[in-house]
């Protein structure tokens, strides 16, 4: 079940379909992006961010089974975000990733939208407690207690994309910081 009191426009069903058969629980939050190559949709779960994309129907066809089949462009689970962004201005949430990916753009459409909020309110969930760490080469990473939606707790560090955890002097610090954190939550060093 989505928030769909506020808005007539809907995804088509192809998309409601992808969408049930790869998110784990119900929708909280779902928004039409802003896209030149059909339709797409963000849609926030209890679990999971998913963004599903559909093409545009042939020409004079748009009975909403005519167009291609959706692909699923994003099924990433909370603990996988880093932070997400939200500029007012462009409409456009920024999704960083704790893996280095590419930030993933999500461009509302202007419509009236609870996905920042609930964006910005399961990240939070997710982050238990994190402490930021400075690194013997004058860069900085974050060591993290995160939680699965499941509840179970786990650790994790997030840092650039070239970040050396084998180098001993940059594992020393970071595995003090994470037993840190671990301790303070609980869980076994």
């Amino acid at each position: 079940m989505g928030f769909r009191w506020w808005s007539r426009h809907r995804p088509q069903k192809a998309v409601r379909r992808a969408v049930r058969s790869h998110r784990t629980d119900s929708v909280l939050a779902e928004a039409p992006l802003v896209t030149s190559t059909g339709e797409a949709w963000a849609f926030a779960t209890r679990a999971e961010l998913l963004m599903i994309s559909a093409a545009e129907a042939p020409s004079g066809q748009d009975d909403g089974e005519s167009r291609g089949a959706p692909s699923v462009v994003v099924h990433r689970v909370w603990s996988d975000v880093d932070r997400a962004t939200y500029d007012m201005e462009s409409n456009v949430i920024r999704v960083h990733w704790v893996d280095g990916d590419e930030p993933t753009a999500l461009p509302l459409d202007g419509r009236r939208s609870v996905l920042p909020q609930v964006l910005r309110e399961r990240v939070q969930w997710s982050v238990v407690l994190a402490e930021p760490v400075k690194l013997p080469d004058g860069r900085s990473a974050r060591v993290a207690v995160r939680r699965r939606a499941d509840g179970e707790l786990f650790s994790q560090v997030i840092g650039q994309s070239d970040l050396d955890v084998t180098d001993p002097d940059i594992a020393d610090v970071i595995d003090a910081a994470e037993a840190r954190v671990r301790n303070a939550a609980g869980l076994p060093g």
